[in-house]
Protein backbone atom coordinates (compact mmCIF):
# COMPACT_ATOMS: atom_id res chain seq x y z
CA UNK A 1 0.00 0.00 0.00
CA UNK A 2 1.60 3.46 -1.10
CA UNK A 3 2.33 6.12 2.03
CA UNK A 4 0.85 9.45 1.48
CA UNK A 5 4.05 11.85 2.45
CA UNK A 6 2.40 15.02 3.59
CA UNK A 7 3.10 17.90 1.86
CA UNK A 8 5.19 20.15 4.59
CA UNK A 9 4.28 24.33 3.92
CA UNK A 10 5.88 26.75 6.02
CA UNK A 11 4.11 29.79 6.53
CA UNK A 12 5.94 32.93 7.30
CA UNK A 13 4.10 35.78 8.94
CA UNK A 14 5.24 38.92 10.30
CA UNK A 15 2.49 41.42 10.58
CA UNK A 16 -0.81 41.89 12.09
CA UNK A 17 -2.79 41.15 9.10
CA UNK A 18 -0.45 38.06 7.85
CA UNK A 19 -0.90 36.45 11.41
CA UNK A 20 -5.23 37.25 10.73
CA UNK A 21 -5.20 35.55 6.96
CA UNK A 22 -3.52 32.79 7.94
CA UNK A 23 -5.96 31.52 10.71
CA UNK A 24 -8.33 30.94 7.60
CA UNK A 25 -5.35 28.59 6.33
CA UNK A 26 -4.65 27.42 9.53
CA UNK A 27 -8.32 26.18 10.52
CA UNK A 28 -8.89 24.88 6.78
CA UNK A 29 -5.45 22.56 7.22
CA UNK A 30 -7.00 21.63 10.76
CA UNK A 31 -10.76 20.99 9.64
CA UNK A 32 -9.79 19.32 6.02
CA UNK A 33 -6.32 18.63 5.19
CA UNK A 34 -4.92 17.35 8.40
CA UNK A 35 -3.39 14.01 6.66
CA UNK A 36 -2.05 16.03 4.01
CA UNK A 37 -0.54 19.09 4.66
CA UNK A 38 1.70 20.03 7.58
CA UNK A 39 1.96 23.44 8.67
CA UNK A 40 5.16 25.13 9.74
CA UNK A 41 4.85 28.31 10.51
CA UNK A 42 7.36 30.85 11.05
CA UNK A 43 6.90 34.49 12.37
CA UNK A 44 9.58 36.95 11.71
CA UNK A 45 8.86 39.11 14.69
CA UNK A 46 8.53 42.23 12.38
CA UNK A 47 5.60 43.41 15.05
CA UNK A 48 6.70 42.32 17.84
CA UNK A 49 4.29 44.41 20.28
CA UNK A 50 2.06 41.80 22.47
CA UNK A 51 -0.89 43.85 21.49
CA UNK A 52 -0.07 43.74 17.84
CA UNK A 53 0.48 40.03 17.22
CA UNK A 54 0.55 37.54 20.33
CA UNK A 55 -2.91 38.50 21.00
CA UNK A 56 -4.36 37.20 18.26
CA UNK A 57 -2.72 34.05 17.95
CA UNK A 58 -4.58 33.01 21.36
CA UNK A 59 -7.61 34.62 20.01
CA UNK A 60 -7.75 33.45 16.63
CA UNK A 61 -6.75 29.33 17.64
CA UNK A 62 -3.81 29.71 15.65
CA UNK A 63 -1.12 27.35 16.55
CA UNK A 64 2.09 28.97 17.51
CA UNK A 65 4.91 29.54 15.52
CA UNK A 66 7.91 26.71 14.97
CA UNK A 67 10.15 29.56 14.42
CA UNK A 68 10.27 33.07 15.72
CA UNK A 69 13.26 35.48 14.00
CA UNK A 70 12.03 38.40 16.44
CA UNK A 71 13.87 41.08 13.51
CA UNK A 72 12.01 43.87 15.39
CA UNK A 73 11.62 46.84 13.68
CA UNK A 74 14.61 48.73 11.44
CA UNK A 75 14.92 50.39 8.03
CA UNK A 76 13.52 48.56 5.34
CA UNK A 77 16.74 46.93 4.08
CA UNK A 78 18.29 46.25 7.34
CA UNK A 79 14.80 44.51 8.57
CA UNK A 80 14.61 42.36 5.16
CA UNK A 81 18.06 41.22 5.13
CA UNK A 82 17.88 39.84 8.99
CA UNK A 83 14.54 37.81 7.58
CA UNK A 84 16.36 36.45 4.70
CA UNK A 85 19.53 35.50 6.67
CA UNK A 86 16.75 33.78 8.99
CA UNK A 87 14.64 32.21 6.54
CA UNK A 88 17.45 31.02 4.28
CA UNK A 89 18.61 28.64 7.39
CA UNK A 90 14.56 27.48 8.77
CA UNK A 91 13.87 26.42 4.99
CA UNK A 92 17.43 24.63 4.69
CA UNK A 93 16.75 22.28 8.12
CA UNK A 94 12.82 21.94 7.21
CA UNK A 95 13.24 20.85 3.25
CA UNK A 96 9.39 21.85 2.88
CA UNK A 97 7.50 21.48 -0.26
CA UNK A 98 6.53 25.46 -0.53
CA UNK A 99 6.76 28.29 1.48
CA UNK A 100 3.36 30.54 1.66
CA UNK A 101 3.79 34.29 1.74
CA UNK A 102 1.34 36.46 2.41
CA UNK A 103 0.24 40.14 0.84
CA UNK A 104 3.10 42.88 0.68
CA UNK A 105 4.95 43.18 3.51
CA UNK A 106 8.81 42.65 3.75
CA UNK A 107 8.33 39.67 5.54
CA UNK A 108 6.63 38.57 2.25
CA UNK A 109 9.22 39.25 0.33
CA UNK A 110 11.98 38.15 2.16
CA UNK A 111 10.50 34.76 2.81
CA UNK A 112 9.83 35.03 -1.18
CA UNK A 113 13.56 35.89 -2.07
CA UNK A 114 15.00 33.63 0.33
CA UNK A 115 12.95 30.41 -1.16
CA UNK A 116 13.21 31.29 -4.66
CA UNK A 117 16.91 31.31 -4.37
CA UNK A 118 17.41 27.82 -3.11
CA UNK A 119 14.56 26.84 -5.60
CA UNK A 120 11.79 25.87 -3.42
CA UNK A 121 8.39 27.02 -4.49
CA UNK A 122 6.80 30.08 -3.61
CA UNK A 123 3.00 30.25 -3.10
CA UNK A 124 1.98 33.56 -2.72
CA UNK A 125 -2.16 34.39 -1.41
CA UNK A 126 -3.22 38.20 -2.47
CA UNK A 127 -1.40 38.02 -5.66
CA UNK A 128 -2.02 40.90 -8.29
CA UNK A 129 -2.91 43.20 -6.41
CA UNK A 130 -1.83 46.56 -7.39
CA UNK A 131 -2.15 50.23 -6.18
CA UNK A 132 0.13 51.26 -9.50
CA UNK A 133 2.34 53.52 -6.87
CA UNK A 134 5.39 52.06 -6.43
CA UNK A 135 6.53 54.82 -3.90
CA UNK A 136 4.57 52.76 -1.45
CA UNK A 137 7.12 49.46 -0.49
CA UNK A 138 4.35 47.16 -0.39
CA UNK A 139 4.19 47.83 -4.38
CA UNK A 140 6.97 47.03 -5.21
CA UNK A 141 7.19 44.05 -2.17
CA UNK A 142 4.12 42.45 -4.09
CA UNK A 143 5.22 42.83 -7.86
CA UNK A 144 8.53 41.07 -7.02
CA UNK A 145 6.85 38.50 -4.71
CA UNK A 146 4.02 37.62 -7.48
CA UNK A 147 7.08 37.34 -9.83
CA UNK A 148 8.99 34.61 -8.06
CA UNK A 149 6.04 33.00 -6.85
CA UNK A 150 5.37 29.34 -8.34
CA UNK A 151 1.25 29.48 -7.73
CA UNK A 152 -0.59 32.88 -7.22
CA UNK A 153 -3.95 33.15 -5.79
CA UNK A 154 -5.41 36.47 -6.17
CA UNK A 155 -8.36 37.39 -3.93
CA UNK A 156 -10.27 39.24 -7.09
CA UNK A 157 -11.56 39.43 -11.06
CA UNK A 158 -9.16 42.69 -10.55
CA UNK A 159 -6.26 41.11 -9.49
CA UNK A 160 -6.50 38.35 -11.95
CA UNK A 161 -6.46 40.55 -15.02
CA UNK A 162 -3.35 42.68 -13.78
CA UNK A 163 -1.48 39.70 -13.83
CA UNK A 164 -2.52 38.34 -16.98
CA UNK A 165 -1.26 42.30 -18.05
CA UNK A 166 1.88 41.74 -16.75
CA UNK A 167 2.54 38.60 -19.13
CA UNK A 168 1.28 35.60 -16.64
CA UNK A 169 -0.27 32.95 -18.70
CA UNK A 170 -3.66 32.34 -17.28
CA UNK A 171 -4.71 29.26 -19.81
CA UNK A 172 -1.87 26.93 -18.63
CA UNK A 173 -2.92 24.00 -17.25
CA UNK A 174 0.33 22.40 -16.90
CA UNK A 175 1.92 21.88 -12.99
CA UNK A 176 3.27 24.83 -11.58
CA UNK A 177 6.75 25.60 -11.65
CA UNK A 178 8.71 28.57 -11.27
CA UNK A 179 9.15 28.78 -14.61
CA UNK A 180 5.60 28.36 -15.55
CA UNK A 181 3.85 29.52 -12.69
CA UNK A 182 -0.28 29.20 -12.25
CA UNK A 183 -2.40 31.59 -11.10
CA UNK A 184 -6.09 31.10 -9.10
CA UNK A 185 -9.06 33.31 -8.72
CA UNK A 186 -9.56 31.97 -5.71
CA UNK A 187 -11.86 34.74 -3.64
CA UNK A 188 -9.87 35.97 -0.35
CA UNK A 189 -9.07 34.85 2.81
CA UNK A 190 -9.85 37.55 4.79
CA UNK A 191 -13.59 37.19 3.98
CA UNK A 192 -13.42 33.77 5.11
CA UNK A 193 -12.10 34.71 8.58
CA UNK A 194 -14.65 37.55 8.52
CA UNK A 195 -18.17 35.43 8.19
CA UNK A 196 -16.26 32.93 10.84
CA UNK A 197 -15.06 35.19 13.15
CA UNK A 198 -18.25 37.34 13.29
CA UNK A 199 -20.72 35.14 15.16
CA UNK A 200 -17.45 34.69 17.78
CA UNK A 201 -17.14 38.32 18.04
CA UNK A 202 -21.21 38.47 18.91
CA UNK A 203 -20.54 36.52 21.90
CA UNK A 204 -16.97 37.58 23.22
CA UNK A 205 -16.34 41.00 22.29
CA UNK A 206 -17.57 43.16 25.22
CA UNK A 207 -15.33 46.48 23.66
CA UNK A 208 -18.20 48.42 22.82
CA UNK A 209 -19.35 48.63 26.73
CA UNK A 210 -16.05 48.95 27.91
CA UNK A 211 -15.27 52.42 25.90
CA UNK A 212 -18.90 53.67 26.34
CA UNK A 213 -20.57 53.87 22.61
CA UNK A 214 -23.49 52.84 21.43
CA UNK A 215 -24.09 50.63 18.05
CA UNK A 216 -24.11 53.51 14.75
CA UNK A 217 -23.56 56.34 17.02
CA UNK A 218 -19.50 56.49 16.39
CA UNK A 219 -16.50 56.26 13.26
CA UNK A 220 -14.06 54.00 13.50
CA UNK A 221 -10.47 55.49 12.23
CA UNK A 222 -7.15 54.15 12.05
CA UNK A 223 -4.04 55.79 10.80
CA UNK A 224 -0.85 53.67 10.54
CA UNK A 225 0.90 54.63 7.09
CA UNK A 226 4.10 56.51 7.07
CA UNK A 227 3.13 58.90 4.44
CA UNK A 228 0.28 59.54 7.46
CA UNK A 229 1.51 59.52 10.47
CA UNK A 230 5.61 60.77 9.54
CA UNK A 231 4.51 64.22 7.56
CA UNK A 232 3.32 66.80 10.00
CA UNK A 233 1.03 68.05 7.60
CA UNK A 234 -0.78 64.90 6.70
CA UNK A 235 -1.10 64.10 9.92
CA UNK A 236 -3.07 67.53 11.37
CA UNK A 237 -5.13 67.32 8.40
CA UNK A 238 -6.20 63.92 9.21
CA UNK A 239 -6.90 64.68 12.88
CA UNK A 240 -8.86 68.13 12.02
CA UNK A 241 -10.76 66.55 9.65
CA UNK A 242 -11.73 63.96 11.89
CA UNK A 243 -12.39 66.30 14.93
CA UNK A 244 -14.46 68.41 12.42
CA UNK A 245 -16.82 65.24 11.44
CA UNK A 246 -16.92 64.56 15.02
CA UNK A 247 -18.39 68.54 15.17
CA UNK A 248 -20.94 68.30 12.39
CA UNK A 249 -22.39 64.94 13.09
CA UNK A 250 -22.56 64.35 16.66
CA UNK A 251 -20.68 60.79 16.43
CA UNK A 252 -17.81 59.91 18.23
CA UNK A 253 -14.49 58.73 16.72
CA UNK A 254 -12.99 55.91 18.21
CA UNK A 255 -9.42 55.48 16.84
CA UNK A 256 -7.18 52.45 18.45
CA UNK A 257 -3.78 53.69 18.10
CA UNK A 258 -1.26 52.35 16.37
CA UNK A 259 2.08 52.08 18.09
CA UNK A 260 3.87 54.26 15.22
CA UNK A 261 1.02 56.99 15.65
CA UNK A 262 0.79 56.86 19.07
CA UNK A 263 4.69 58.41 18.67
CA UNK A 264 4.22 60.25 16.25
CA UNK A 265 1.29 61.97 17.42
CA UNK A 266 3.22 64.41 20.24
CA UNK A 267 6.02 65.10 17.65
CA UNK A 268 3.80 65.64 14.38
CA UNK A 269 0.66 67.78 15.54
CA UNK A 270 0.88 70.93 16.86
CA UNK A 271 0.41 71.48 20.88
CA UNK A 272 -3.16 72.92 20.73
CA UNK A 273 -4.53 70.58 18.06
CA UNK A 274 -2.86 67.45 20.78
CA UNK A 275 -4.86 69.79 23.50
CA UNK A 276 -7.94 69.79 22.14
CA UNK A 277 -8.04 66.01 20.87
CA UNK A 278 -7.02 65.08 24.58
CA UNK A 279 -10.06 67.30 26.09
CA UNK A 280 -12.77 66.02 23.69
CA UNK A 281 -14.23 63.33 25.22
CA UNK A 282 -15.84 62.19 21.98
CA UNK A 283 -12.72 61.12 20.76
CA UNK A 284 -12.09 57.84 21.73
CA UNK A 285 -8.01 57.11 21.49
CA UNK A 286 -8.09 53.33 22.55
CA UNK A 287 -4.71 50.65 22.92
CA UNK A 288 -4.60 48.27 19.74
CA UNK A 289 -7.34 46.35 19.79
CA UNK A 290 -7.78 42.65 19.34
CA UNK A 291 -9.23 40.58 16.01
CA UNK A 292 -12.34 40.07 17.50
CA UNK A 293 -12.85 43.58 18.93
CA UNK A 294 -12.15 44.80 15.55
CA UNK A 295 -14.66 42.84 14.19
CA UNK A 296 -17.10 44.38 16.81
CA UNK A 297 -16.22 48.14 16.13
CA UNK A 298 -16.36 47.61 12.40
CA UNK A 299 -19.83 45.79 12.92
CA UNK A 300 -21.67 48.60 14.86
CA UNK A 301 -19.69 51.53 13.48
CA UNK A 302 -21.63 54.80 11.28
CA UNK A 303 -18.83 54.48 9.00
CA UNK A 304 -14.98 53.80 8.85
CA UNK A 305 -12.07 55.99 8.10
CA UNK A 306 -8.60 54.32 7.75
CA UNK A 307 -5.53 53.77 5.77
CA UNK A 308 -5.53 50.08 6.11
CA UNK A 309 -6.12 48.14 3.26
CA UNK A 310 -7.74 45.32 5.21
CA UNK A 311 -10.16 47.61 7.18
CA UNK A 312 -11.30 48.87 3.78
CA UNK A 313 -12.28 45.06 2.92
CA UNK A 314 -13.63 44.68 6.08
CA UNK A 315 -15.52 47.82 6.12
CA UNK A 316 -17.45 46.00 2.88
CA UNK A 317 -17.97 42.61 4.03
CA UNK A 318 -19.91 44.08 7.18
CA UNK A 319 -21.38 46.61 4.83
CA UNK A 320 -19.83 49.77 6.11
CA UNK A 321 -19.07 52.55 4.13
CA UNK A 322 -15.42 53.56 4.18
CA UNK A 323 -13.49 56.86 3.57
CA UNK A 324 -9.58 55.93 2.34
CA UNK A 325 -6.94 58.07 3.45
CA UNK A 326 -4.74 56.97 0.45
CA UNK A 327 -4.20 58.49 -2.75
CA UNK A 328 -4.71 54.83 -4.03
CA UNK A 329 -5.89 51.53 -3.17
CA UNK A 330 -5.21 47.98 -4.62
CA UNK A 331 -9.17 47.01 -3.31
CA UNK A 332 -10.39 49.43 -6.63
CA UNK A 333 -13.07 47.23 -6.55
CA UNK A 334 -14.95 48.77 -3.66
CA UNK A 335 -14.46 52.84 -4.66
CA UNK A 336 -15.67 51.74 -8.17
CA UNK A 337 -19.35 50.53 -6.58
CA UNK A 338 -19.17 53.60 -4.42
CA UNK A 339 -18.97 51.74 -1.13
CA UNK A 340 -15.89 53.57 -0.56
CA UNK A 341 -13.98 56.85 -1.89
CA UNK A 342 -10.67 57.92 -1.94
CA UNK A 343 -9.53 60.81 0.21
CA UNK A 344 -5.87 61.14 0.75
CA UNK A 345 -4.49 63.26 3.72
CA UNK A 346 -6.64 66.16 2.43
CA UNK A 347 -8.63 68.14 4.76
CA UNK A 348 -11.45 69.38 2.52
CA UNK A 349 -11.41 65.49 0.13
CA UNK A 350 -12.18 63.85 3.73
CA UNK A 351 -15.11 66.37 4.59
CA UNK A 352 -16.42 66.57 0.71
CA UNK A 353 -16.32 62.19 1.06
CA UNK A 354 -18.02 61.94 4.87
CA UNK A 355 -20.63 64.38 3.64
CA UNK A 356 -21.26 62.11 0.45
CA UNK A 357 -20.80 59.13 2.22
CA UNK A 358 -23.44 59.68 5.19
CA UNK A 359 -25.88 60.71 2.79
CA UNK A 360 -26.47 58.38 0.11
CA UNK A 361 -29.37 56.74 0.82
CA UNK A 362 -28.25 52.88 -1.20
CA UNK A 363 -25.76 50.89 -1.09
CA UNK A 364 -25.21 47.70 -2.91
CA UNK A 365 -22.44 44.88 -1.99
CA UNK A 366 -22.00 42.62 -5.21
CA UNK A 367 -19.82 39.56 -4.36
CA UNK A 368 -16.04 40.51 -5.32
CA UNK A 369 -14.51 38.38 -2.59
CA UNK A 370 -15.70 34.75 -3.00
CA UNK A 371 -17.80 32.65 -0.72
CA UNK A 372 -15.78 32.42 2.36
CA UNK A 373 -14.38 29.15 1.19
CA UNK A 374 -11.18 30.50 -0.41
CA UNK A 375 -8.76 28.72 1.91
CA UNK A 376 -10.00 25.58 1.33
CA UNK A 377 -9.38 26.13 -2.27
CA UNK A 378 -5.99 27.04 -1.65
CA UNK A 379 -5.25 23.98 0.26
CA UNK A 380 -7.09 21.87 -2.85
CA UNK A 381 -4.66 23.51 -5.25
CA UNK A 382 -1.69 22.94 -3.04
CA UNK A 383 -2.19 18.98 -3.16
CA UNK A 384 -2.89 18.93 -6.27
CA UNK A 385 0.36 20.71 -7.61
CA UNK A 386 2.63 19.42 -5.35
Amino acid sequence: MEVKVKKRIITIIGARPQIIKSSAMSRAIRTHFASQIEEVIVHTGQHYDENMSEIFFEEMGIPLPNYNLNVGSGSHGAQTAKMIEGLESIFLKENPTAILVYGDTNSTIAGALAAAKIHIPVIHVEAGLRSFNKAMPEEVNRIACDHMSTILFTPTKTGFDNLKKEGFDLDSTSKATANSPRVYHCGDVMYDNSLYFSSVSDKQSTILNKIGVEANKYILSTIHRDSNTDISENLESIFKALLEIQKMSGLAIVLPIHPRTKSKMKDQLSSDLFDIIESNTSFKIIEPAGFLDIIALEKNSKMLVTDSGGLQKEAYFFQKPCIILRPQTEWIEIVNNGNALLAEANYDKIIAAFKTLNSKEYYSYPSFYGDGKAAEFICEKIIEHF
